[in-house]
């Protein structure tokens, strides 16, 4: 049986323990009382130092669900190292695609072209195992290209769906404001419901399902920005730059980049990750995070430069975020450290800048550093 006590926390680092020397220390107080036999712990015990306010005392009789989650870490580590060698340079947006995939959510990156966005994709569908499907938008793409048609079947005598490229575990949208409004609305359901809707009947999408989609920030002829609705419903947006020397210099000589995708084992499956899924769900957030995290995002609704605050569903998105970050990080509960990194990718598409704010920063870019403002004006809790 697994038990644990909550104490008030102690300062120095996390130390392991028994039962006798954490009662007979003399530079401690006793602070547990159990009852021994034969002057004998009833069990070992480990004392471990959270990062604000409290210690957990466990047992190290692990119950058979913890021990499912630490494969599961050791799981996400390796995938993480495992993209990390395939894409250099870019490590942030590395752990970003992580947690979205984790936290049930969806990716839009920006960056021009040729930094590696569609090499991230096909990297992670390898890793995991699953299917994976690439769309080139066109203004000329309708959404029955996406999603799927009926055709008439003269065998059969009714109409038979053909499954369109949707239907996958990883979906590339490239350059998804290229295409028409029109065609980027039928990824709505698909990317809010997970399931797609032709002819009045339903189709559940296969699971993991992630949304990768790509657009070009420099160039704006030919495209159609996002609406707001669509941009709601990715997780975060991120964006991907140019990697560092060295890490150019292994892409030159073939020792990573798109050279070594036909090298790249897979980790994972698509029943891991689910698995995962539902482990992240369950990490726990305390309610001063809660509290936290709801304060940033009524700052945002109230702020003179912000002419569109966050929507609930972005608040959802933020929690979310903050359970696969603690999960990444080793963690079953989170911490502020949790939630300040996410705020930025999580929130800065969902909010539209106010037209009197004036700023020497790119468009793109004034969104974040409003952000950030209102980060460093909330009250960490403690």
């Amino acid at each position: 049986m697994h038990s644990f006590v909550i104490l008030k926390r102690r300062e120095g680092p996390a130390f392991p323990c028994n039962l006798r020397a954490l009662l007979s220390s003399k530079n401690k107080q006793p602070v547990l009382k159990l009852e021994t036999q034969n002057s004998k712990p009833l069990f070992p015990i480990t004392l471990v130092t959270a990062p604000f306010h409290r210690a957990i005392v466990k047992s190290s009789r692990m119950a058979p669900e913890t021990g499912v989650a630490t494969s599961q870490r050791a799981s996400a580590v390796q995938l993480e190292n495992s993209l990390r060698s395939i894409i250099r340079g870019n490590d942030d947006v590395l752990r970003l695609a992580l947690v979205s995939i984790f936290a049930r959510g969806h990716l839009l990156i920006e960056g021009v072209p040729g930094v590696g966005k569609t090499t991230l994709a096909q990297a992670l569908a390898r890793a995991i195992d699953c299917s994976f499907q690439r769309l080139q938008f066109t203004s000329d793409m309708l959404p029955s290209d996406v999603l799927g048609i009926s055709i008439y079947s003269a065998i059969e005598q009714k109409f038979e769906f053909k499954r369109g490229p949707v239907f996958t575990n990883v979906l590339l949208a490239d350059e998804i404001n290229r295409t028409t409004p029109k065609t980027q609305s039928a990824l709505l359901e698909a990317m809010s419901e997970g399931q797609v809707t032709v002819d009045a009947y339903s189709y559940p999408l296969p699971q993991p399902f992630l949304v990768i989609a790509t657009q070009n920030p420099i160039e704006h002829h030919g495209t159609y920005p996002l609406p707001e609705s669509q941009l709601d419903r990715f997780l975060m947006r991120v964006r991907m730059g140019y990697p560092d020397g060295d890490a150019e210099r292994d892409i030159l000589r073939s020792k990573a980049g798109a050279a070594q995708l036909d090298l790249l084992q897979s980790v994972l499956s698509g029943a891991d990750v689910v698995d995962i899924q539902q482990a992240v769900s369950a990490i726990h957030v305390d309610d001063s995070l809660v509290n936290y995290a709801l304060e940033i995002v009524r700052r945002t609704r109230e702020s003179d430069y912000l002419a569109l605050g966050v929507s609930p569903r972005g608040a959802q998105m933020l929690y979310r975020a903050a359970q696969a970050m603690a999960f990444l990080n080793g963690r079953n509960f989170c911490t502020p450290e949790d939630f300040k990194p996410l705020v930025v990718p999580v929130f800065a598409h969902r909010v539209v800048v106010n037209s009197l704010y004036s700023s020497t920063l790119k468009k793109s870019e004034q969104a974040d550093q409003v952000l950030r403002e209102i980060v460093d004006t909330v009250p960490v809790p403690v």
